[in-house]
């Protein structure tokens, strides 16, 4: 993204990205995203969980404040995977309204990444009637930028 909006300002006030992430309630941590440097033993046994409970929560960003958190549950308040179809009933029925709180005009984009359900039809028709021809995302407007070299270890 650091390529498309280079130095332009405006640009950089008129972008709102989003994601989400998975928390596991038991406080696993998915090793890919952290690491530990420690001065005990790194190859200790930790017992966890082979289906650890975990909560989906999704927000949006921008340089006029966050929209969420939101929460990914069914009726009964449990936590459920983000589809397709929960991605996009999210955008209609939290993000939109909340969205109107925000300065979002004619040149404010859209970025969110390459995951299927935000680049699924039903979710791409919800995201570009918010944001005509300001979508970055895989079959958005704009396509994505590459992912930055992961620098050796």
């Amino acid at each position: 993204m650091l390529d498309l909006i280079g130095e332009d300002e405006d640009l950089v006030n008129n972008i709102c990205v989003n994601d989400e992430a998975h928390f596991h309630v038991s406080g696993f941590v998915n090793k890919q995203n952290f690491r530990y440097r420690s001065q005990a033993n790194t190859r200790a046994l930790h017992e966890k969980p082979l289906h650890s409970q975990e909560v989906t929560v999704w927000c949006a960003m921008s340089a006029s404040g966050i929209i969420g958190p939101y929460f990914f549950e069914n009726e009964a308040g449990n936590a459920v995977t983000v589809n397709t179809d929960r991605y996009a009933e999210m955008l209609q029925n939290f993000f939109t309204p909340q969205l109107a709180r925000f300065p979002v005009n004619e040149n404010t984009l859209f970025q969110q990444d390459k995951a299927t359900r935000h680049s699924a039809r039903m979710s791409m028709n919800a995201v570009n009637a918010l944001f005509p021809n300001r979508v970055v995302s895989r079959n958005g407007d704009i396509p994505c930028p590459p992912l930055p070299p992961v620098p050796p270890t």
